[in-house]
């Protein structure tokens, strides 16, 4: 009995030092493996003393969190905003441990002119506020001990640098999104390529039977000398299980950065089918010494196919898909750029409420984490650079900088489907510089991404401008009945575009109109005024009822997207009564207020039943006979004024556009009422409107 008890003690011995091992090994493993680490707290920053305007400088350190802006409050009031330079510093602590490694330092936006120092050696410097940049400083760093990070930072306009001034947006200054430290081994996965993953995923071949998945992946090794490794590639479903798994030997010099390739093959994919359901695998390629796991990169993939077809639309999948589309810029009310992402992820939201299925991020690249969101929600988005408004003939290195970084720092991204190149610039022939740096733009995308889209946009109406037909899709802004003519005047210019060129791919990328909430009129009037100081909300409502009833009926326009969902701020305007303000936006600056138009477009584009009374802010009504506007995405509406049946119902531009006419108020209080629908599906809306 006492040996058997023996032999049981040297079992479970063996097992628990088994296990102890596993443990230490299952340690090492997540120990040596890449390490990101947030550092955005416990940054100092003041403006710096080099400019005139001294009223504007602060030359106290500050306190600050990142993400921050210096021009949350000035930049919205008008011009006179701090543009110039400022510093921020921190004190990083470099653990020992990381001593033998490489520690990179990650900024992921930073207004607009960037140089970073440690312990004060120049390491590098950026140009450009809306993308992602990435420094090795491994070896300025002292380890086990405190080192200075300063980043100075300056946000004036330049003419080498996209966009070259502030007059359709502002160029915020600061760290305006996250910061990071990634630590790897000396053999790892690309992390200055760009700052981009350092892992690139191709699609192609994509049906319900199958879908061909191609992987490149980028190594460094700083090592001394050459080592033989494993590339691992396992493709995860949404439940976490592996569906597919490919190792490949791979040899990793010393010299230079080294691209391996993979194909994998999905059998029956689950494709990803934008809102309605936008499916996401995971894939993870790792670096494999033996069973040690040197670094990994996980990035989504979503399985899709996109085709735009002239004259017929936009597919997803083999099957038509409406291109519901806004525009939306990054900044907001009293917080400028410096967004969290809650906030981003807020903004998605009410898009989705409002039944959008395509963004069109404007005009510049966005946040990481709203274009992931962007996969996970479904929505269809078109990304682009800050090639906008105004050429100087000094910006082509920049702007062709900026668009590699934008494709390479978002290539995984499924809910992409086209690069912009730029927008309202514009040439004398097709042979002058900005025809030129366009077809040069379009080369790069081409070449960096041959599976996308590329876009440019005019600000005019003829496909035939000589900056034009340098990308695969023509986008143009439309203005009727705003900068020109008269709201209708859209249906003429789609017509006419679809008989002439009939094989060109169009999207609408622009369309719109000013409001301001607090201004309000009865009566609906034909023009807008674009350089005054009063836009009714009235006429905003009026402008989208007639121009989406345009749009809807022609296919000819593959996507259109309302210039804006959201308010937001411009330096030099001043009209409409508030300064500083594009108010075309369909919600309020401070997100607090959805205009009607918001409304319209949730009765025409959100299949959830629906009924709104139009006219909510304009409440106090100076004529007895009015107009009451009901939208209603559930059948014809009642009208109740007063406790008694309105009748004589007249259809609207679209399904859902219900109009009563020569409504009678009484003096005083009206209480208006609207409902629609059956059994337990009815929708009622009301409100009160004073005579």
């Amino acid at each position: 009995m006492r040996i058997k008890r023996e032999r049981s003690l040297l079992v479970l011995l063996a097992v628990a030092m088994l296990l102890s091992t596993t443990v230490r090994s299952q340690t090492k493993v997540k120990e040596s493996a890449r390490q990101v680490i947030a550092i955005n707290n416990d940054w100092q920053f003041k403006k710096d003393a080099n400019r005139r305007d001294a009223a504007l400088t602060d030359l106290k350190w500050k306190n600050v969190s990142i993400p921050h802006t210096w021009n949350d409050k000035d930049i919205q009031s008008g011009n006179g905003f701090y543009a110039g330079d400022a510093t921020y510093k921190k004190e990083l602590q470099a653990d020992t441990s990381w001593k033998g490694k490489r520690i990179f330092i990650r900024f992921e936006g930073v207004g607009s002119e960037s140089r970073l120092y440690v312990n004060e050696r120049f390491i590098g410097e950026h140009k450009g506020s809306y993308s992602a940049f990435a420094f090795d400083i491994s070896y300025a760093l002292k380890y086990g001990q405190k080192n200075k990070i300063e980043v100075r930072v300056n946000n004036q306009e330049r003419e080498d640098v996209i966009p070259i001034n502030n007059r359709l947006f502002p160029i915020y200054g600061g760290i305006y999104r996250p910061v990071s430290l990634i630590v790897t081994n000396k053999v790892n996965i690309a992390v200055t390529d760009f700052a981009s993953p350092g892992i690139y995923i191709s699609q192609k071949n994509v049906s319900a039977k199958s879908a061909d998945v191609q992987l490149k992946v980028k190594m460094e090794n700083k090592s001394e000398q050459r080592v033989a490794l494993t590339l691992s590639a396992k493709i995860y479903d949404a439940d976490g299980k592996v569906v597919k798994e490919e190792n490949t030997p791979v040899n990793v010099s010393t010299q230079g950065e080294q691209i391996f390739t993979q194909n994998l093959n999905l059998v029956n994919p689950h494709l990803w089918n934008g809102i309605k359901d936008p499916y996401l695998y995971k894939l993870v390629a790792r670096i494999m010494d033996g069973d040690q796991v040197l670094d990994e990169v996980s990035q989504p993939l979503g399985i899709r196919k996109f085709e735009m077809k002239p004259g017929k639309g936009f597919f997803l999948n083999d099957e038509p898909y409406r291109l519901l589309g806004v525009c939306r810029h990054q900044d907001k009310q009293d917080e400028g750029n410096a967004l969290s992402n809650d906030q981003h992820v807020a903004d998605l939201n009410d898009i989705k409420e409002m039944g959008a299925t395509s963004i069109r991020f404007a005009h510049y690249q966005q946040s990481e984490y709203l274009y992931s969101k962007c996969d996970s929600m479904g929505f269809v988005i078109w990304a682009e650079i800050p090639f906008v408004n105004a050429v100087s003939g000094k910006e082509a290195g920049n702007a062709q900088h900026q668009l590699r970084e934008l494709i390479r720092q978002n290539f995984n991204h499924p809910s992409i489907y086209v690069w912009g190149l730029h927008n309202e610039v514009y040439g004398k022939t097709p042979d002058d510089y900005t025809a030129v740096l366009t077809r040069d733009l379009d080369d790069i995308s081409k070449t960096e991404d041959p599976d996308r889209y590329t876009v440019s946009v005019s600000g005019y109406g003829e496909m035939d401008r000589p900056t034009n037909l340098n990308a695969d899709i023509q986008g143009m802004n439309r203005y009727y009945g705003w900068y020109e003519g008269r709201i209708g005047d859209l249906e003429q210019w789609v017509s006419g575009l679809e008989k002439k060129y009939p094989e060109n791919r169009l999207v609408l990328s622009e369309y719109g109109v000013e409001a301001n909430i607090d201004q309000q009129e009865e009566l609906s009037r034909d023009t807008g005024n674009p350089s005054g100081q009063f836009w009714p909300e009235a006429y905003q409502q009026k402008f989208h009822e007639i121009q989406w009833g345009i749009i809807e009926k022609h296919p000819y326009i593959a996507a259109s997207y309302v210039w804006n969902m959201f308010d937001f701020a411009v330096p030099p305007a001043n009209g409409g009564g508030v300064p500083a303000r594009n108010m075309k936006g369909l919600i309020t600056f401070d997100r607090k207020v959805k205009k009607d138009a918001f409304y319209w477009y949730k009765a025409n584009w959100n299949p959830e039943p629906m009924v709104y009374i139009a006219g909510r802010r304009n409440n106090k009504r100076v004529n007895a006979l009015t107009t009451v506007t009901v939208y209603s995405n559930t059948g014809t509406p009642e009208l109740i004024v007063n406790g008694r049946k309105v009748t004589g119902v007249k259809k609207g531009t679209t399904a859902v556009h219900y109009i009563f006419e020569k409504v009678k108020l009484q003096k005083g209080k009206n209480s208006i009422e609207a409902a629609a629908g059956s059994g337990n599906t009815i929708k009622k809306d009301h409100l009160n409107w004073t005579f």
